[in-house]
């Protein structure tokens, strides 16, 4: 949902007593960031004057928000760009989505969500490559891949080779992701990139096992060091695992 003016909506979060989080800066203007309240739930929202579009400033300045109140909230957290006409509005929807909310902050609380992509070295890549049997023959067998005759065996290279993509994601699934799900109080496995990003997990840590799941990573990395990269990032809010703006959207 988009207006040119209206209130800008970051999150929510389970508050009942009105509070400030400083500013925010969008268009170029600083706009108060503040609370709008149904009950125990409160949407954190700014005024803002013309259209928020999703440009560098404007999606850092969302993102540093959210930041500043995790720090001291469990929240439910809004994707960038849901701007209502009025406060009206957003009490409106926070109203109809009461219940929803409660049941959300109940499974969110105490939680936050950290990222792990794991990332295939390129020289592991390619002695692994040369250790299948399969994939050598099929290399060393020089293919002329403008040869028309050649299609057949172009396609077995090609099932191969995706085949042998799977089998390491599988095998990186299986230690590496199962490993730390028995950690979180859940999971998410997003797209990876073929033959690079083996892994590309979401997971959601209670913050009391933060410091035993830091611990998992480190030592699966230190297992795995020679073969592939960490990229551990967070904590971040709940994205992967909350799915709300459809709905507000849809309202």
């Amino acid at each position: 949902m988009s207006t040119q003016n209206g209130v800008y909506v970051f999150c929510a979060i389970s508050e009942k007593e009105p509070k400030k989080f400083g500013k925010v800066l969008f268009n170029d203007l600083d706009n108060d960031v503040y609370t709008i309240h149904h009950q125990n739930i409160a949407m954190v929202v700014a005024r803002v004057d013309g259209e928020v579009l999703p440009d560098r400033n404007n999606l850092f300045a969302h993102q540093q928000v959210i930041s500043e109140i995790i720090k001291d909230y469990s929240l439910i957290p809004m994707s960038f760009g849901n701007v209502f006409h009025s406060e009206e509005d957003v009490l409106l929807i926070t109203k109809h989505m009461h219940d929803e909310f409660e049941k959300l902050f109940t499974h969110l609380e105490n939680k936050i969500e950290v990222g792990l992509k794991v990332i295939a070295k390129k020289e592991w890549l390619k002695e692994e490559m040369n250790n299948n049997p399969m994939l050598k023959k099929l290399k060393d067998s020089k293919i002329d891949i403008t040869n028309p005759a050649s299609f057949y065996d172009q396609i077995q290279i090609g099932e191969h080779a995706q085949n042998f993509v799977l089998g390491l994601e599988y095998e990186v699934e299986k230690e590496i992701y199962h490993s730390l799900l028995e950690l979180a109080a859940a999971g998410k496995q997003n797209a990876t990139i073929p033959g690079k990003t083996l892994l590309n997990a979401a997971f959601l840590v209670d913050r009391d096992m933060e410091e035993a799941f830091d611990k998992r990573v480190n030592d699966l990395f230190e297992l795995w060091k020679e073969k592939v990269d960490f990229k551990y990032t967070g904590p971040w809010p709940a994205y992967n695992f909350v799915d709300i703006r459809l709905r507000i959207e849809g309202k």
